[in-house]
Order: structure tokens, then sequence, then C-alpha cells
């Protein structure tokens, strides 16, 4: 008897190994992006605020335009370099980090820590739950993300109209929508990256596609909190 062909083969283990490293590099990444973004926003408002409600206060949208312009340009910066420099583009997710949570602290200080303690535990549980599903899915996800994306750019342009509307039922809405759409894109990315690293794992640096795929899970993750702050918030502000 060869006792050799019971065993699982070589390659599959070393890709499950693989596999679950990357993982836990990338949630790993993603995690401490918002750990470092949750510590920006408590010193933006805690130490820093006089500074920041000074910059934003005699030239909001200059202030707000050079951080988009800035927040973009990493984006860029972290993609083009996961691959080539994967210090860099970790670096850069780092930094996006900081300067997301300094743009968040100018809405999240007119919440209350409750609000803000409720949205953070919603998040994290649908964030968790979907993730899993992404990652352990057997499915093809590839349509769903066009769907979500087309979705999301509608969210966007309605949100736009909403400015001038100023309807509050209508954000509030717009609110629950975007909780699902991102709930969604979380299970997609998820389940992109994994695919993505069972593909070219063995091409590229995993260290840079972790860092790639840790942008995207951070931005679905925040975006899913910014949402369940607006739904939990509607009547506990600050002020």
């Amino acid at each position: 008897m060869n006792n050799f062909q019971q065993n699982p083969q070589p390659s599959t283990i070393n890709t499950q190994v693989g596999l679950r490293s990357f993982l836990t590099k990338m949630y790993g990444f993603m995690t401490l992006a918002v750990l470092v973004s949750a510590f920006s926003v408590y010193l933006s408002i805690n130490v820093f605020a006089a500074q920041i409600n000074a910059l934003f206060g005699q030239h909001p949208f200059i202030a707000l335009f050079i951080f988009m312009i800035s927040m973009f340009a990493m984006i860029g910066g972290i993609q083009k370099n996961a691959t080539r420099n994967p210090a860099a583009s970790f670096t850069l997710l780092m930094l996006f980090a900081v300067v997301f949570g300094v743009e968040m602290s100018i809405m999240l200080s007119l919440y209350t820590g409750a609000v803000l303690t409720g949205a953070f535990i919603s998040a994290s549980a649908v964030f968790a739950t979907m993730a899993v599903i992404g990652t352990t899915s057997k499915r093809d996800m590839s349509r769903l993300g066009t769907h979500l994306f087309a979705a999301l750019i509608g969210l966007l342009v309605a949100s736009v109209v909403n400015l001038f509307l100023q309807s509050a039922m209508i954000s509030y809405v717009f609110s629950y929508i975007g909780v699902l759409i991102f709930a969604g894109l979380s299970m997609w990315d998820a389940n992109k990256m994994r695919d993505m690293y069972l593909q070219y794992g063995d091409q590229v640096s995993s260290t840079g596609l972790a860092v790639s795929g840790a942008l995207s899970l951070y931005l679905d993750f925040v975006n899913l909190f910014l949402y369940f702050v607006q739904i939990f918030g509607g009547g506990s502000s600050r002020n």
C-alpha cells in the first residue's frame, strides 16, 4: 500500500497556507488603518479641534478640495505601487487613514459617543459577516461588482441632488441604501481579493496585494460606519 497517495497534494497545502497568510496580512493591514483613522479622529476632535475648525471654517471649500485631491492622489499611489513597492504603498495607506480621519472628524464631532459606538459595532458586525461570506463562497461574484458600482454611482448622483432638496427623509432612506451597497461591496471585495491571490499570488508581491485589498476593505468598512452613524444619529447630535 502506498501511504503517500492518501496525503493531500503539497501544492494544495502550500496554497492553503499561503492563502491564510495573505488573508491574515490583508485584514491586519485593514484593521490597522481603521485604528489609525480612529486615533486621527480622536486627536482631531479632542486636541486639534481649534486648528481644524479654523482651517475648514475660513476656507471650507478650498480645504475640502485640497483634502479630496490629496486623498485621490494617495489612492492612486497605493494602487500603483502595491506590487512595485509594497513598503511605499503601505506607508501611503497609513497616511491616507490619517487624512481620512481628519476629514471624518468634521462630521463625527456632531454626534454623541453612544451614536458612534453603536455605529461602529453595527458596521463591524455587518462587515465581518459579509467578508466571511465573500472569502468562503465558491460562487462567481464578478457580475455583482458591476451592479453594486452602478448602484453606488446612482446613490452618489441622487445624494448630490438632495443637497439642493435638503430632504431629511431622503437622506435617511439613502443611508439604508448605502449600508446595503457597502455590505455587498465588502463581500465582493473579499471574494475578489481571495481570487486574485489564488490566481496571481505566485507572480506578484503578496504583501503589495494585501495592501491593495486592505485599502478596498478599509473604504468599505468606513463607509458602512458613516452610513450607520447617519442612521443612528438622527436626533442624537451633540448640540
